[in-house]
């Protein structure tokens, strides 16, 4: 009976450790989202896997595509 005594404060403290990392997890968005870790790994290239360096060449060759499209856009001529 005695043991009582230590084990309920123990187990309002667990709980009061399990709400306070749910609502830390909830306010930090770690809930936001649920469904794109799932569908990532269907795609080949994901932008995580690459280096710095090898983002950033993607980005910039991206940004020169962009602008020849533009440069070659029929409509303004």
């Amino acid at each position: 009976m005695t043991i009582l005594y230590l084990l309920i404060p123990l187990s309002l403290i667990l709980l009061g450790l399990a709400v306070w990392a749910f609502f830390w997890a909830v306010k930090n968005d770690q809930f936001e989202d649920l469904e794109g870790p799932a569908h990532r790994i269907l795609f080949d290239e994901d932008e995580n896997d690459l280096t710095p360096e090898e983002r950033e060449r993607r980005h910039r060759a991206r940004r020169r595509e962009s602008a020849a499209k533009d440069n070659d856009d029929p409509a303004e001529r």
